[in-house]
């Protein structure tokens, strides 16, 4: 004779959760990054108006300003000099704006699910700062496709350490955001913060005027601001394929220096990484304080 099971009314289903394990951890990486990358991907205005910005400094301004500044670049063209620079920009907005989805998130609940996922929190953040850097150099190569437009030759060996160089610098902005949205709760009070802090950040970087010769309040401040440090070797990388006098190349792109000595570009490399490790670790903490 069968029998039926007949469920308790008090009884409660139970539940099984996959435990942690690194597989797990590296798959939510992935998903994060994959869920960037496919809203950027969807967002068509926002992928045209990212490339606003940096073509009107690039073209207009620098155009605007060529015929003024002829005599202190030595005859280079401006928009040739302000072409790093320019690199920079078109990464640190897209960078930032990765990291405000966080806030967005977070206003409609999904944040929520994804932290009660059975995996590390540190695997979201994670994601998320390599899928913000990955949009961003994908929008610095955009506007590395117009080098040739303002005399920067496509040298394959200068474009990939552009590239390499935007991807750093895309990280380490990317972390600063992630960190900052970490405790900010409302879209309007991130989009100020960052503004806050993008602009100074920009042109405190080098990317409109040379390091050299600054007044002292200015030359501190430009070897505090970590993108000096990602603009710089930029610079010196597409100084390198220019023909161009020795005495303009030693004015336009003197390098940093702390005391007297000229910072190698490596150890300007590293000074951003170690600075966007060191935000990462700090987006980490936030992140585990969140209930």
């Amino acid at each position: 004779m069968a029998t039926d099971t007949v469920a308790h009314p008090g009884a409660v289903a139970a539940v099984r959760l996959p435990a942690r394990s690194v597989r797990h951890d590296l798959r939510a990486v992935k998903i994060v990054w994959q869920r960037d990358l496919i809203r950027f991907l969807q967002d068509r205005p926002r992928m045209v108006v990212s490339l606003v910005q940096p073509v009107l400094f690039l073209f207009v301004l620098g155009t605007g300003l060529s015929t003024l500044a002829a005599r202190g670049t030595g005859g280079l063209d401006l928009r040739t000099f302000m072409f790093p620079g320019v690199l920079a920009m078109s990464t640190m907005f897209t960078a930032m704006l990765s990291a405000a989805s966080i806030v967005w998130d977070r206003e409609f609940g999904f944040l929520r699910e994804m932290l009660v996922a059975p995996v590390r929190r540190s695997a979201i953040v994670i994601g998320k700062c390599l899928g913000g850097a990955t949009v961003a150099t994908f929008q610095g190569v955009v506007i590395l496709c117009l080098a040739g437009a303002v005399g920067v030759p496509y040298s394959p060996g200068l474009l990939l350490t552009l590239v390499v160089e935007l991807l750093l610098l895309s990280f380490t902005l990317t972390a600063l955001g992630v960190m900052a949205a970490a405790r900010i709760r409302q879209i309007q009070s991130f989009m100020a913060l960052t503004q806050a802090f993008l602009l100074p950040m920009f042109f405190l970087s080098g990317a409109l005027y040379p390091l050299g010769n600054l007044p002292t309040w200015l030359h501190v401040l430009t070897r505090v601001d970590p993108m000096t440090y990602a603009v710089d070797p930029m610079r010196r990388a597409v100084f390198a394929h220019l023909d161009i006098p020795a005495a303009v190349r030693a004015t336009l792109s003197p390098g940093v220096t702390w005391g007297s000595w000229v910072v190698p570009p490596l150890v300007e490399l590293a000074v951003v990484a170690v600075v966007g490790l060191a935000m990462l670790g700090v987006a980490i903490a936030e992140f585990r304080r969140i209930e």
